[in-house]
């Protein structure tokens, strides 16, 4: 009998946010093919979801290209945090270059919709606060965040290009800072960084006074929203914010964390890391207008719920 289920394709799908946004599509009764080269990726993420009925794992990196039959295709393929893709910047550009053209290729083949996960560091250190769609960036092309950054903007730029020549339906979602369960304990993003610090009762370390600022955006809202995204009309194309407009600093963060943790770590301070932008918060009037979303759980209830899932895990990791 043939499967009238809609067949979607996630790519880093074994990653913090991939991992989520494949659980919530099982849920809507989707058919799921998972994709990951397990750089980041993790298969403790998906362990769940290895015996559902539904759900097909495949390691793939998306650099080579890709020869499988979907209706619709999730490209959230890269390393997010900069410990990570600093690691190899040739092979994070490729990952967003490469592995762009490789999936609108697969997207132009099969006629589908293909959605990109792209990045609120398209922005780079703005000098536009809050930061709309429409504001252009100021990023150093030649910088050590470049590989992720300019990788990101030439994603976006293949994905309307590849709208505008081929009539393809696109989606391009610029995604804000996000947490929860499943971050990777070692990803040298802040969130994770100071609640393992705080967990071990080691140092916080805050760059630079603290003062600088982040919108975070807990993990099933951020997934809520790509799905959300993706389902919305094909002129809806973007790019679109997804993030908490709430705006905290990190010396904030950093105290939040302390307290929930139960911690008696010390804050310490170190020089601000080059390129590190001073604020971040996005204006998320699209997606409330044309995808009826916003954010609504609090940075204090998220916190709480991660620490609660690093406190859990972090023996055995």
């Amino acid at each position: 009998m043939i499967s009238t289920r809609k067949r979607v394709l996630v790519t880093g799908g074994a990653g913090f946010l991939g991992s989520h946004v494949c659980e919530r599509l099982l849920d809507a009764g989707c058919e799921v093919l998972c994709v990951d080269n397990f750089f980041t990726g993790s298969r403790d993420n998906i362990l769940h979801l290895l015996k559902h009925p539904h759900f097909e794992l495949l390691r793939h990196d998306i650099t080579f290209p890709l020869f499988v039959e979907v209706d619709e295709i999730y490209n959230l393929a890269c390393p997010a945090s900069p410990i990570h893709y600093q690691f190899d910047p040739v092979q994070t550009t490729k990952t967003n270059v490469h592995g762009a053209i490789n999936m609108l290729g697969l997207a132009k083949r099969l006629k589908v919709r293909i959605l990109q996960a792209s990045t609120s560091e398209v922005y780079g250190d703005p000098d536009v606060h809050p930061q709309q769609e429409n504001y252009w960036g100021r990023v150093n092309p030649i910088g050590p965040r470049a590989c992720y950054d300019e990788g990101k903007r030439c994603a976006e730029t293949l994905f309307f290009d590849y709208h505008r020549q081929f009539g393809l339906r696109i989606k391009v979602a610029r995604i804000f800072n996000t947490y929860g369960p499943r971050m990777h304990p070692n990803d040298g993003r802040v969130v994770s960084n100071f609640i393992i610090q705080a967990l071990g009762g080691e140092p916080i370390t805050v760059y630079g006074d603290g003062g600088q600022t982040r919108s975070f955006c807990f993990v099933d809202e951020m997934a809520d929203g790509l799905i959300r995204f993706m389902a919305a009309p094909d002129e809806l194309t973007g790019p679109m914010n997804l993030g908490n407009p709430v705006e905290v600093t990190i010396l904030h963060l950093a105290r939040m964390i302390i307290e929930l943790a139960g911690s008696s770590s010390k804050i310490v301070y170190k020089p601000l890391p080059h390129d590190d932008p001073r604020q971040r918060r996005p204006d998320i009037t699209l997606a409330r207008e044309h995808i009826d979303w916003a954010p609504q759980t609090s940075l204090e209830e998220g916190l709480r719920r991660t620490v609660a899932y690093f406190r859990s895990v972090s023996p055995a990791r």
